[in-house]
């Protein structure tokens, strides 16, 4: 009787032990990795969308006929927040490209109102832009290799297994729009 109690003892702990070197933590620990550095991009392109209604105000009161660039960048702001919102990297990937565009637009013109280039509030609004671009950019490439670790992580045997059995599938890149390489156009 003492022996068919100890089998299921037994099989409980060769399963601990199997799954003790299966990767499975390993696996939940790089994809809470990945997680946080989504939550930095969130979070930055966050700042960017709260940053560009002040800066949007600063210019309109200076450039007023200049209506329709304003509109635009509103739209492509309020993109941003609800792709930041929803949490999908493609939408934000996207709804980013838009707004760079119309930043573009806005900053050209900027150049043709040198009054508001020397505007202290201006410069502030335009330093704290360039802060957090360059944020986004840093928060873009540590998300990116988190995925890359990830990614590759759950590719090897005999990881490839465990995350099969658990449903870790590989995660997606943050990736620029065709054409990012490229300085956006402004025309009027």
């Amino acid at each position: 009787m003492k022996r068919a109690s100890a089998i299921p003892a037994v099989l409980l702990s060769l399963a601990a032990l199997a799954t003790a070197g299966c990767g499975y933590n390993q696996i939940q620990t790089m994809d809470e990795q990945v997680n946080q550095a989504k939550g930095q991009i969130q979070a930055q392109l966050q700042r960017r969308a709260d940053l560009i209604p002040n800066l949007v105000e600063t210019v309109r009161g200076v450039a007023k006929q200049e209506s329709t660039v304003f509109t635009n960048i509103a739209e492509a702001r309020s993109r941003l927040s609800g792709a930041v919102q929803s949490g999908d990297v493609g939408q934000m990937s996207e709804a980013n490209q838009a707004l760079t565009q119309g930043i573009g637009r806005l900053l050209a013109i900027v150049e043709n109102y040198p009054e508001l280039r020397s505007s202290e509030s201006f410069r502030a609004l335009q330093d704290q832009l360039e802060g957090t671009e360059n944020r986004i950019s840093v928060a873009r490439q540590d998300y990116n290799s988190a995925v890359g670790d990830y990614n590759a992580y759950i590719r090897r045997f005999p990881y490839n297994l465990t995350a099969r059995v658990f449903g870790q599938g590989t995660r997606e890149y943050f990736e620029a729009e065709a054409g990012a390489e490229e300085a956006p156009k402004v025309e009027f």
